[in-house]
């Protein structure tokens, strides 16, 4: 477990969330994660498919000694059970992945759970679900990360932004993903996200720190215009959130 500003606060602060493969092809997980946390990375999960459990725990080993000096997150990929044997602070459980509270039991106690949703019924219930610390919402567009879920566009999008708002710090926070690229954030804003889950944004860039920088700044700049934010971050702290 990382002990540093508490997780939550963490989650609440946390703008661009990273999803990768171990790098087995590149060989370079460690300089990887590096750059892209020096560029800005609030979260890290490791995903990928058929890895052996030993080298999934090496990946997330990896993971979490890079995070180690920032506030980075690193998040176990939909295994409640290896969650607990990496006492993971972040466990990230598809949309019909099962109770989110029996997974929680596994986890130690300031433990964050996330769930993904595709639809507005997934979403809200989501949302009313106490052991849910947070929200991914998608996939906007197509993705090969997810080829059997069609894209949900940006609808959803906007329906999070009204049943959830980023300004209302009673709202569970919610991330967008799903084919977000520099190219697709900007209509990903206007529908009214704040946080994003990107892939091959970061993993297929040539400079994955500047890819990483390029988004992180994006999205600081559409909290800085954003004036119901204005202080969000001081009703926060003050709510101990």
């Amino acid at each position: 477990m990382t002990v540093m500003t508490s997780l939550a606060s963490r989650l609440r602060a946390a703008r661009l969330y990273l999803c990768t493969d171990a790098r087995e092809a590149q060989g370079d997980l460690e300089d990887f994660l590096r750059a892209a946390v020096a560029g800005g990375v609030d979260v890290v999960q490791i995903r990928q498919r058929g890895m052996s459990r030993d080298a999934e725990l090496a990946a997330l080993e990896v993971a979490r000694s890079v995070a180690a000096a920032s506030s980075t997150i690193v998040a176990v990929h939909e295994s409640a059970r290896l969650a607990e044997k990496f006492a993971a602070d972040m466990l990230h459980l598809g949309a019909d992945e099962g109770s989110a509270r029996r997974a929680r039991r596994r986890l130690h106690e300031w433990a964050l759970v996330g769930r993904s949703a595709h639809s507005t019924d997934q979403l809200d219930e989501a949302l009313a679900d106490d052991d849910v610390s947070y929200v991914s919402i998608g996939p906007v567009h197509a993705t090969p990360v997810e080829p059997d879920v069609a894209p949900v566009g940006l609808d959803l999008v906007r329906h999070a932004a009204r049943v959830a708002p980023v300004a209302d710090v009673a709202s569970k926070p919610w991330f967008a993903v799903g084919g977000i690229s520099a190219d697709t954030l900007d209509d990903v804003l206007a529908a009214g996200a704040r946080r994003v889950v990107v892939v091959r944004a970061i993993t297929e860039a040539a400079d994955p720190q500047a890819a990483a920088r390029a988004l992180k700044d994006r999205l600081r700049q559409a909290w800085a215009d954003d004036p119901a934010l204005a202080s969000y971050a001081l009703r926060s702290a003050a709510l101990g959130l």
